[in-house]
């Protein structure tokens, strides 16, 4: 995933992981690689009129050139008849879709929805991936503070 998004080449994709693992942060990397406006929906808070406005705000976008990612935030909420309303501006490219979730999509989407998006487990991170993390930033010399005179104690 990491290379098609720097390339650009982006895809639909559902985010599928407990609370805390970081899925809408992801979203909104992805979005600013890609020098995409994003169009956020939450399916706690949101119905038909919200997708229909963000689809429209989508349209104007890639009328003007401009990609959209469509990020639903708790997208096993909706019911089938709204996940199918966002796969015709899947397919034809007017979004780019982000689907986040802490239910298993197998059984909380519908395939037609899981059949035009990639899904990626997200776990949570362990103490040991926090301390590998912290020291690569502590040694990188370009993009970490390898070159400062820092000590980690505790």
């Amino acid at each position: 995933m990491p290379r098609a998004i720097e390339a650009g080449h982006l895809h639909s994709m559902i985010l599928w992981g407990p609370p805390g693992t970081g899925k809408t942060t992801l979203a909104e990397v992805i979005a600013r690689y890609a020098s995409a406006d994003v169009e956020r929906i939450s399916a706690v808070t949101s119905g038909v009129k919200e997708i229909r406005e963000a689809i429209e705000r989508a349209r104007q976008n890639r009328n003007a050139g401009r990609r959209t990612i469509l990020f639903v935030d708790e997208v096993h909420r909706f019911n089938k008849s709204q996940q199918d309303a966002f796969l015709p501006h899947i397919e034809d490219g007017t979004i780019t879709f982000i689907g986040a979730t802490t239910e298993n999509p197998s059984f909380e989407l519908n395939s037609a929805l899981l059949s035009r998006a990639r899904v990626y487990l997200l776990k949570s991170l362990t103490t040991d991936d926090i301390e590998q993390v912290l020291d690569q930033a502590m040694q990188d010399k370009t993009r970490g503070y390898g070159d400062q005179d820092n000590r980690v104690t505790g």
